[in-house]
């Protein structure tokens, strides 16, 4: 009868060394292959190392989620301060529902968080193109959080068909439509 070695701490020698870094690259290539997150001890069996090595760098499974979240939400659509403000969160609001599309239980984890990390990164992004609107606090509130709705609606709508009549360029007319409520009034 063997016993099968149980793998602690750090991998050694030829294997990768194990960093923040890397966990999350793992975890994030599983979540893609998965559709969830993976479990730590998922993690720390694909990483070949014990779970416990995977709380050397994360202080408990919500801050591993709440960095694995942040680290896929920092790779949408950084806005160019040159370009037109409806382009621009175009841009951004494609990026981020393309996010959520191509990892689908991105969307579940992200919702059920109680930590604000991955909402923070958007909320920056959408605050430098508004910036030139000269948004009221309480405006750009409302319009982070009825744009966050419609795009999380949307998403779930999206990874709800896969291969069905939506499309991310459905997206386009409701924004256009969004974008309306910042424009300046004409009188006749």
């Amino acid at each position: 009868m063997s016993v099968k070695e149980k793998r602690r701490g750090r991998p050694k020698g030829s294997q990768v060394q194990l960093s923040a870094e890397a966990i999350l690259t793992q975890a994030k290539s599983m979540m893609l292959e998965l559709g969830k997150m993976p479990s730590v001890r998922a993690l720390a069996a694909a990483l070949e190392v014990d779970a416990m090595a995977i709380y050397h760098y994360f202080a408990n499974k919500n801050a591993l989620q709440e960095a694995i979240v942040v680290s896929l939400v920092e790779e949408i659509y950084q806005p160019q301060d040159n370009g037109h403000w409806q382009q621009e969160l175009s841009q951004l609001c494609f990026s981020y529902v393309s996010l959520l599309h191509q990892y689908p239980g991105l969307l579940e984890t992200l919702l059920k968080m109680e930590a604000s990390g991955p909402a923070e990164v958007f909320i920056e992004r959408f605050d430098q193109i508004a910036e030139p609107l000269s948004l009221p606090s309480e405006t750009k509130k409302d319009a982070i959080d009825l744009l966050a709705d419609y795009l999380h609606g949307f998403a779930l709508a999206l990874n709800c068909q896969p291969g069905g009549e939506l499309s991310l360029e459905m997206m386009q007319r409701p924004l256009n439509f969004y974008f309306q409520a910042f424009q300046p009034t004409q009188k006749s």
